[in-house]
């Protein structure tokens, strides 16, 4: 997803999300965006320290602990499957729209099993929001990979045919 002040305006923000995002991540981005409020970010203005600190709110009340590494700070679960990874140097140089923020789970950042990627001028209530979901109704719940029962049902549903209408050609004659 991305946004744009303008229909032919500069790139304001740009969000992605790998395809196994749980459904309350992507229902809470979606609801966000419907709702129209939280635009928030200045486009010239660089992510600074009170921004970090309201998009990763949610996560300090739930009790994950940050760490600092580099030009990392990456706040986990307390189980260590989940978390929010803010790149401090690319936040830094916010004209690129890179990924400053991930919002993940699995086995780590660099190995996640789904992922949330913003760039810098991503709203910070829309990250809040995300930190939300993701400590309070996603937790460290991974995405199921789809039980061989499900595949079953599935595959023996009827396929849908789009009907053929009978019409005879229209005469190309006057």
């Amino acid at each position: 997803m991305a946004a744009y002040e303008t229909p032919v305006s500069d790139r304001m923000w740009v969000l992605t999300a790998t395809g196994a995002t749980p459904a309350p991540m992507l229902e809470e981005l979606l609801n966000h965006l419907a709702e129209g409020d939280g635009w928030d970010a200045a486009i010239s203005a660089p992510v600074d320290e009170k921004m970090v600190t309201v998009a990763t709110q949610p996560l300090s009340d739930a009790g994950w602990k940050h760490t600092v590494e580099g030009r990392w700070i990456r706040w986990k679960s307390p189980t260590g499957d989940a978390g929010v990874q803010f790149d401090a140097f690319t936040a830094q140089h916010p004209s690129h729209n890179l990924a400053t923020w991930t919002i993940w789970a699995g086995p780590g950042p660099d190995r996640p099993t789904w992922a949330v990627t913003a760039s810098p001028h991503t709203p910070s209530s829309l990250l809040t929001d995300l930190s939300e979901a993701l400590a309070h109704k996603t937790g460290t719940r991974h995405p199921q990979s789809g039980s061989s029962e499900r595949r079953t049902s599935l595959l023996t549903s009827p396929p849908v045919t789009p009907a053929v209408a009978a019409t005879p050609a229209a005469s190309r004659t006057r």
